[in-house]
């Protein structure tokens, strides 16, 4: 769903989007994030298509927690997205809460592990589909689904600390990503995106994204 609104809140136009949802096997959830990007293109060229572009000031993200979106090297999505409410990582969750330890978890992120959450994806990945997480293991991007399309816009590889509190990768008392959690998972902090408050200003549209979208 695209939302233009004024500056005083008041609502001008309201464009909703459909794509697909896939479920692989029972208890999985996923999504291709290429069908978010066509859709965000389109809903928002439709959205300002009767309105005057140069008086747009920002652009805001609000979207799913939890799920797992990772690209390679070239950028490119290594496979489909797995959903917040995928429940295939009950073997992760389980090490995680009853090896690592709940008390350790709290420690580490203010949390303890649902399956939901993106640490236990990760581990699920790296235990199924080792040929795809080796790409990950060359220092490539694991990201929110919201953070996908903020990259693809703006090339700023980037998210905001209430989402990131949800991942079961962030030091939530400290606000950066948790040393622990990334052993743990087997990433790297530059694999993860910068974490900003949810107000701050990360960056602007790509030249080649503004001019498609006429602005």
């Amino acid at each position: 769903k695209l939302v233009l609104m004024q500056g005083d809140g008041t609502i001008k136009n309201v464009i909703s989007k459909s794509y697909e949802l896939y479920f692989p096997h029972p208890g999985w959830s996923e999504q291709k994030p290429e069908d978010w990007w066509k859709a965000t293109i389109e809903g928002l060229k439709e959205l300002t298509a009767e309105y005057d572009k140069t008086q747009i000031s920002g652009i805001s993200f609000g979207g799913q927690m939890h799920g797992l979106v990772t690209l390679d090297d070239q950028d490119q999505v290594i496979r489909p997205a797995i959903l917040w409410n995928d429940g295939r990582t009950s073997e992760e969750t389980d090490y995680l809460n009853n090896v690592i330890g709940k008390d350790k978890l709290s420690q580490y992120t203010a949390n303890i592990a649902f399956a939901g959450f993106t640490a236990p994806k990760i581990l699920w990945m790296k235990k199924n589909e080792p040929e795809k997480f080796a790409k990950i293991a060359k220092v490539v991007k694991i990201m929110l689904p919201k953070d996908y399309l903020a990259y693809r816009l703006s090339g700023s590889f980037c998210t905001d600390v209430s989402d990131a509190s949800g991942m079961l990768l962030l030091d939530v008392k400290n606000r950066c990503w948790s040393k622990e959690m990334m052993e743990i998972c087997g990433v790297k902090e530059e694999q993860l995106p910068k974490v900003y408050e949810s107000w701050e200003v990360v960056g602007t549209l790509k030249p080649e994204v503004a001019k498609e979208l006429g602005f």
